[in-house]
C-alpha cells in the first residue's frame, strides 16, 4: 500500500440490504421488501441515521505518525496500531512540503519554491537519517523499544485498522474529504469514500450527490 492509503479489510455482509431489512423494524410484514434503495436514500434525506448504524466497516490504514494522532480524534471508531513499544518501527520518508497559509494556520498550498524545497529536503534526510542511525544504536544497545522510539521523527510510517459504523464512515468523510483537512489525510479519506461508493453506492450516492463520478 501507498502512504496515506486506505483499503478495506471487511464490511458487513450485504450491509445495504441489511440495514434496509432493518430500517422496516416497525413494519414487519415488509421487512424482507428486496427494494431498499429507495428506503436508504429517504432515510439519508431526512437524517435517520440511526439506520446506518446496523452495519460496520473495517480498513487498514497506512499513514505516519504525524497523520495517525488526526485519525485516533475520531472517537466513535475502534482502533487497533502498530506498536513501537512491541516491534522495530517502520521507516520514515520525507513529508510533502507545502508553503503556510498566512490567513490560515490550518491550511497550506502547494507552491512553495522549488530551491526553498530542495534545500529543505536534503536538511530533513540529513535529520531522518541521523535519528534512524541514533534509533538503531540504542537498539543495538539493548535500550527499550519504548525508550529508543523517542529520537524518531513523526514521518515514521505506521499502519493501523479502523473499524466503525457505516454511520460514522459517512461522517467521517464528510469532515475530512473536502473540508480544510490536512492534504495527507484527505487521501486516506478519499481512499475511504472509494470504498464506500463500491460496498454500499445507494448510500454514497444519496450522502453525496453531486460527487459519484
Amino acid at each position: 500500500m501507498e502512504t496515506h492509503s486506505a483499503r478495506l479489510i471487511w464490511i458487513t455482509p450485504e450491509a445495504e440490504k441489511l440495514m434496509g431489512k432493518i430500517a422496516r423494524v416497525s413494519n414487519p410484514a415488509n421487512e424482507d421488501n428486496p427494494n431498499y434503495e429507495k428506503l436508504l436514500r429517504y432515510c439519508i434525506k431526512h437524517k435517520h441515521w440511526s439506520v446506518f448504524e446496523m452495519a460496520s466497516m473495517c480498513v487498514e490504514i497506512e499513514t505516519t505518525r504525524a497523520i495517525s494522532p488526526q485519525i485516533l480524534r475520531h472517537r466513535s471508531f475502534s482502533f487497533q496500531e502498530f506498536s513501537q513499544r512491541y516491534a522495530v518501527a517502520m521507516e520514515t520518508e520525507l513529508p510533502k512540503l507545502r508553503r503556510q497559509d498566512s490567513d490560515n494556520r490550518q491550511n497550506s498550498f502547494d507552491d512553495l519554491d522549488p530551491q526553498t524545497k530542495v534545500h529543505a529536503e536534503m536538511e530533513l534526510r540529513l535529520l531522518f537519517n541521523e535519528a534512524q542511525r541514533c534509533y538503531e544504536g540504542l537498539l543495538d544497545l539493548g535500550v527499550a523499544k519504548e525508550c529508543a522510539r523517542a529520537v524518531l521523527p513523526l514521518n515514521t510510517k505506521t499502519r493501523m485498522y479502523m473499524s466503525g459504523t457505516i454511520r460514522s464512515w459517512l461522517h467521517y468523510c464528510d469532515l475530512r474529504c473536502w473540508h480544510g483537512t490536512q492534504w495527507e489525510h484527505t487521501q486516506i479519506a478519499l481512499n475511504v469514500l472509494n470504498i464506500l461508493k463500491e460496498q454500499v453506492p445507494t448510500i454514497a450516492a444519496a450522502m453525496w450527490p453531486s460527487n459519484n463520478d
